[in-house]
Order: structure tokens, then C-alpha cells, then sequence
């Protein structure tokens, strides 16, 4: 088992990525370890070039998820922890690509139709062509399984539709005319337990960094006295909680709340409601609170120590872009040679 996933480095993690996703690649390091497979997890920096950018934030950025991630868990003795600027075969292969990937596939991708909104002559050719180079950094590895949230599948499917289309154009033929793959079509993995959070302001938005709001979400690098205020001023309903989830339905904040403590205490949402039923947020807030800053408080104080090393930050990524390299090579080698392209 091979699991390949990327974050764009665009500034501090929130509590909806920890709980959305980077809480499960940890778990999933883990179990993937012991059973011997691997696991790749990479900071999209030629991803983030798709769309306007300061070079020197982009930089720094990428710095500080690193030492976010590693300070919530991912382990760079378990996992191979890099940026794709350490692998230039990312390029390479997303260019080798896009002879097999077709105009109309591209043009159906919604986050491209969301991303360039009516200005499409305007946007970036990176931003219309990423999802090939989304599909590069997927099939470069190998990968068996790429953990996806629901908005990310189509450009999952999309990875499966030119490797598919690759080996059966430029796969190797065996003696009786069969392509041998020359990529592995990878699987999507939906942890069941990944938290959908949503803004602290408005529970029918997902908590995001480009609200303007702070107080929309709560920040990793938030210290005790700030995410207790934030969650005080949490916007909420004036009606007591009920004593089971379907009593929360119609109410999204008060819905959201009680998520995001099940979600940190590791527990149902019932198991929740049934302690806090018949109780109104005066109360509610106050422990929600205490619950976020005791598992936040270690990662919070793990990142502030890891942020000012940057000499340690460069170190694993070099060390993990390395291990990369090697894991890239045959991929990158295969596909040259069965384009028929000759590299000397």
C-alpha cells in the first residue's frame, strides 16, 4: 500500500484541517508503517503558482506547514515528507501528461469553472492544466490510495482517466498484444471520520483561511486565551441542546459546535448530547473550549518551537524530497521510454 497526498502551502492550518484531513494522514502513517507500505505527504508549492502569489510568502509558507504538519503528528522517520519543488519529475511528468489528457476532461473540472469564475480568459494556463499535474503527483509514485475529500474525487477520477488512457495508448505490449500498465490506477480513500468543520461565524460555510473573519475559525497557532474567546463569541441559537442528533437538524452553528467536540473528544455526537442535554451554550461553550485548548495546546507548542528552526524545516525537506527522488526515478524512466522519447 503506497498513499500519495498534498497540501498547498497557503499559510497557517486551521482547526478544519487538522480535523478534515491531517488528523487522518497522521492515523494513516501509522497504519501504513506497520504494515509495511508507505506513505508520501507533499506541500503543493507548484500548485500554488497557479494563481497570484508573493514568491517571499510562498516561501515562508511552506516553511511553516511543514513545521504545522509535523508538529500534528506526521513523522518524517514514518513518512516521506516533502515539497514538489524537491522533485522536478512532478513537472516533468505532468508535461508527459498532457498529451494524453484531453481539453474537454479539463474543461469539465468544477474547481476550474470556480476558480477562474467568468474571467477564464484571464486565469493561468497552470490553473486550467493543475488537475494534470494534480494527476502527476499521484501516478509518479505509484500510488495505491489518495485519501480525497468529496470536493476533490472528480480530479481523483480524472488521474484514473489518463493513466487508464496512458497504458493502453503506450503500455508495452507482451507477446500476445496486451498493454503491460505503465501506471497504477489509484483508489480513493474517504476516511469515515474526517469532520466537515464549518466557520465559527456561519455553520452553513466550511471553516476556511480566506474568510476575512479571524473569529471564523480557530487557528493552530491560536494560544489558550484566544480560542476560548473565539469560541465564546461563536455564533450559536437561544435554544437548549437536545438529547440526540436529529434534535440538532435546522440548526447549523449549534450543529457545527457539537461536531467539533465529538470530533476532539473522539466520541458520537449522541454520546455528546447526552451529556449536555437540556443545557444552553452558556455552559456548552466554556467546555468546548477547555476541550480544544488541551489537544491544541502540544501541537500549538510543538509549531512555535519547529517555526524557528528553519535550518531543521529545510533539513526534512531535502531529506524527504531525496527519498522521493528515488521513489520517482523508474516511474519517470517507464513513461519516457514508452513515449518512445530517448534520454541518452
Amino acid at each position: 500500500m503506497r498513499i500519495v497526498s498534498g497540501i498547498q502551502p497557503t499559510g497557517n492550518l486551521h482547526l478544519g484541517n487538522y480535523l478534515g484531513a491531517i488528523r487522518n494522514w497522521v492515523k494513516m502513517q501509522d497504519e501504513v508503517a506497520a504494515s509495511g507500505g508507505q506513505s508520501l505527504y507533499f506541500l503543493a508549492d507548484l500548485h500554488a503558482i497557479s494563481m497570484p502569489h508573493v514568491p517571499a510568502d510562498l516561501a515562508a509558507n511552506t516553511r511553516e506547514m511543514v513545521a504545522a504538519l509535523v508538529a500534528c503528528g506526521i513523522d518524517p522517520d514514518k513518512s516521506i515528507l516533502f515539497n514538489q519543488t524537491q522533485v522536478p519529475a512532478h513537472a516533468e511528468l505532468q508535461w508527459l501528461l498532457s498529451g494524453t489528457a484531453r481539453m474537454g476532461w479539463l474543461n469539465r473540472m468544477t474547481q476550474w469553472k470556480d476558480k477562474a469564475g467568468k474571467n477564464r480568459e484571464g486565469a493561468s494556463v497552470a490553473l486550467f492544466t493543475y488537475p494534470v499535474l494534480q494527476a502527476a503527483d499521484v501516478l509518479l509514485y505509484q500510488a495505491t490510495h489518495v485519501p480525497v475529500g468529496e470536493d476533490q474525487k472528480q480530479h481523483l477520477e480524472l488521474a484514473r482517466d489518463i493513466a487508464q488512457k496512458f497504458n493502453n495508448d503506450f503500455g508495452p505490449k507482451d507477446e500476445n498484444g496486451e498493454a503491460a500498465p505503465v501506471f497504477t490506477l489509484p483508489e480513493a480513500i474517504i476516511p469515515p471520520e474526517a469532520a466537515r468543520v464549518m466557520s465559527l461565524r456561519d455553520g452553513t460555510s466550511k471553516m476556511s483561511k480566506s474568510d476575512p473573519s479571524d473569529m471564523s475559525r480557530i487557528n493552530l497557532t491560536d494560544d489558550a486565551d484566544t480560542i476560548m474567546g473565539k469560541v465564546k463569541k461563536a455564533k450559536t441559537d437561544p435554544e437548549v441542546l437536545p438529547g440526540e442528533a436529529k434534535g440538532l437538524e435546522g440548526r447549523a452553528e449549534a450543529a457545527n459546535l457539537v461536531g467539533i467536540y465529538a470530533a476532539m473528544a473522539g466520541c458520537a455526537v449522541d454520546a455528546v448530547l447526552a451529556e449536555f442535554e437540556g443545557k444552553g451554550f452558556g455552559a456548552f461553550k466554556p467546555a468546548l473550549g477547555e476541550l480544544l485548548v488541551a489537544k491544541l495546546a502540544p501541537i500549538n507548542a510543538c509549531f512555535i518551537e519547529l517555526r524557528q528552526d528553519r535550518a531543521a524545516l529545510d533539513a526534512i525537506l531535502r531529506a524527504g524530497g531525496e527519498r522521493a527522488r528515488a521513489l520517482a526515478a523508474p516511474t519517470l524512466a517507464a513513461t519516457y521510454e514508452a513515449l518512445g522519447l530517448v534520454r541518452g
